[in-house]
């Protein structure tokens, strides 16, 4: 799976969301901000994008994720 895929696999599937995507071999690198994210735990803003890329996961194409799931707010705090 291509990164441009990824990308417009989670920034299709969440609302308003962008999303960075790094592939190296087997793992992917993402960084994904999306006002969705507001007030939800850490670990279902994971779900949320897991949720998109279970399939891959299941047939091996993608090994591991690494994530970071911001909102707007936390990510222009984090660039800053």
């Amino acid at each position: 799976m291509q990164a441009q895929e990824i990308q417009a696999l989670i920034e299709n599937h969440i609302a308003d969301s962008q999303a960075q995507v790094t592939i190296e071999g087997s793992h992917v690198h993402l960084v994904v901000v999306s006002p969705a994210f507001a007030g939800v735990s850490p670990v279902k803003k994971q779900q949320m994008v897991y949720a998109l890329l279970t399939d891959q996961i299941a047939s091996g194409v993608i090994h591991a994720v690494h994530m970071k799931t911001l909102t707007p707010e936390e990510f222009a705090r984090q660039s800053s």
